[in-house]
C-alpha cells in the first residue's frame, strides 16, 4: 500500500471518530440544554398570580443541600371553622424575613404559581410568595 493510500485511510478513520464524538456530544448536550431551558421557563413565567389572606403560622428555612424558605398560611372564611392551610415557598430572603416578622398577624400574601418546576431545590411547593402586606384587624 502506498503512503498516500495510508494517509487517506487514516483521514477517513479520524473523520469517523470526529463524527462519532460530535454525535455523542449532541446526544448528551441537547437533553441537558433542553432541561435547563425548561427549568428557566418554569421559573420565569408564572402560570397564575394572586393573593391569599390569612394568618402566617409557620416560616422556616428547610433542606439538606438546597435551603429554601417554606411556610404555611391559615386561611379562615368564617370564625370558628377549621382553617384551610396554604403551603408556600419563598425564594427571596428579604420577603422571607418580612413574612416571618408578620407571623401571627393577618396578612395578604402575593404569590406567583410556577407549575412543573423540576425538583425541590427551588421550593417544595409551586406557590412562590412575591410580597406581603398587613391587613386590618
Amino acid at each position: 500500500m502506498s503512503r498516500t493510500a495510508e494517509l487517506s485511510t487514516q483521514n477517513v478513520g479520524m473523520a469517523k471518530t470526529r463524527r462519532r464524538l460530535l454525535v455523542l456530544s449532541l446526544l448528551v448536550a441537547l437533553p441537558v440544554f433542553l432541561f435547563l431551558l425548561y427549568t428557566w421557563i418554569t421559573l420565569h413565567f408564572a402560570y397564575s398570580t394572586g393573593e391569599r389572606t390569612g394568618y402566617v403560622q409557620k416560616v422556616s428555612r428547610k433542606g439538606w443541600i438546597c435551603k429554601t424558605w417554606e411556610g404555611e398560611l391559615a386561611m379562615t372564611t368564617v370564625p370558628g371553622t377549621a382553617p384551610q392551610i396554604f403551603a408556600f415557598s419563598i425564594r427571596d430572603d428579604e420577603v422571607a424575613h418580612r413574612v416571618a416578622q408578620a407571623s401571627g398577624q393577618r396578612v395578604a400574601l402575593a404569590y406567583a404559581q410556577h407549575r412543573g418546576v423540576p425538583g425541590s431545590c427551588f421550593g417544595e411547593t409551586e406557590y412562590f410568595i412575591t410580597g406581603v402586606r398587613p391587613v386590618g384587624p
